[in-house]
């Protein structure tokens, strides 16, 4: 990474469209970091269908973007749907798991 330069991965100064930047591949979770930074990271993931992330938790908070599909979030005891325009926040050491009942896309900014 470039001296100053926080946002890596993608073109500065144009236009881009994130979905487009990672590409589903059969049987593995495809991911591109957009930045890494002691208090933030921002992931692109594409997840093709059947796959999982199983439970775990984090000491931050986690903002998931959905771009492509849907994708069943665990949160705690709690499981929701996420589709392709929505977002939802994973609470800071609270256990998540996400399952591809389809295939998508995801932007996640993590935040601790």
């Amino acid at each position: 990474m470039e001296k100053n330069q926080f946002i890596m991965n993608i073109p500065h100064a144009e236009s881009v469209n994130l979905e487009s930047l990672v590409e589903y591949q059969s049987g593995q979770l495809v991911s591109l970091t957009i930045t890494q930074l002691p208090n933030i990271s921002v992931i692109l993931f594409a997840i093709p269908q059947g796959e999982e992330i199983g439970a775990h938790s984090a000491p931050g908070d986690g903002l998931l973007q959905i771009l492509d599909g849907a994708a069943e979030i665990t949160i705690g005891d709690k499981t929701l749907t996420v589709e392709k325009g929505e977002s939802v926040v994973m609470p800071a050491n609270v256990p998540h798991a996400l399952a591809a009942k389809e295939r998508f896309k995801m932007l996640l900014t993590y935040i601790k």
